[in-house]
């Protein structure tokens, strides 16, 4: 089980939404290459970078901030929000990102998905976030007639080689996961599952152990850590012990 440390940008500095409103925003640091700097010294192996302003406008607005992210430390890192074409995907690949996460546009039109995942030359990963089981876009604002379950299938079937799955009512409430939605979401698919949103402590995190046969290979972690309640380094140790 991998933990995946978030950082969430919005105009170069490091914060957490609630439930992805905009009007509730948390700032943790103005410096994010420095808190990607100590998630690698925490042991992490990869870091997972959310553009938000890309994700409102569908245009990359944190750019130099990830350049410096991504030369300033040794892991990988993957990125979402507001990649919407091959072009702005490459922006990021040329910047050394190994990961791309594609949302709105898979949602949009899972030919032109299918078409990405044919041309980008990184890892593709579809990120799909629900409300009410329903795939939400455009940074959380919209909410599509995908279902979420479906949509994780077809994009499946079009070249996507993980799914990170975020049920965006528990985001940034440290409620815990919806387990059983990315477990139903995991069972349907044979590529790896991320679970997104919600994590309030370790428990949670060893909680998804079992699951691991099912396809869930991963978790993200962003306000707990920020707060706290989950402490990288001591939670990465615990997973190795338990592997």
């Amino acid at each position: 089980m991998l933990i995946i440390p978030a950082i969430d940008l919005l105009d170069g500095v490091c914060v957490r939404l609630k439930q992805g409103k905009f009007d509730e925003v948390t700032v943790y640091s103005k410096y994010p290459e420095e808190v990607a700097m100590s998630f690698e010294q925490d042991g992490a192996e990869l870091i997972h970078i959310v553009d938000l302003n890309g994700a409102l406008k569908g245009e990359p607005g944190n750019l130099n901030t990830i350049e410096k992210i991504v030369k300033s430390i040794n892991i990988p890192v993957e990125v979402g929000g507001g990649i919407r074409d091959v072009d702005k995907a490459m922006s990021y690949v040329n910047l050394g990102v190994k990961r791309i996460v594609i949302g709105t546009k898979g949602c949009e039109s899972p030919d032109y998905f299918e078409e990405m995942c044919k041309k980008i030359e990184a890892h593709i990963i579809a990120g799909i976030d629900a409300k009410g089981g329903k795939v939400a876009i455009k940074g959380w604002v919209d909410v599509s007639d995908w279902d979420a379950k479906s949509l994780a299938i077809e994009l499946q079937k079009r070249g996507a080689k993980e799914v990170i799955y975020t049920d965006i009512s528990k985001d940034g409430m440290r409620t815990g996961l919806n387990l059983n939605a990315t477990l139903e979401i995991a069972k349907s698919l044979s590529i790896p599952v991320i679970a997104s949103g919600g994590i309030s402590s370790v428990e949670d995190v060893i909680s998804l152990l079992p699951y691991e046969q099912y396809g869930i290979k991963g978790v993200i972690v962003g306000r707990a850590i920020y707060e706290g309640t989950v402490n990288l380094k001591s939670t990465i140790k615990k997973l190795r012990e338990l592997a």
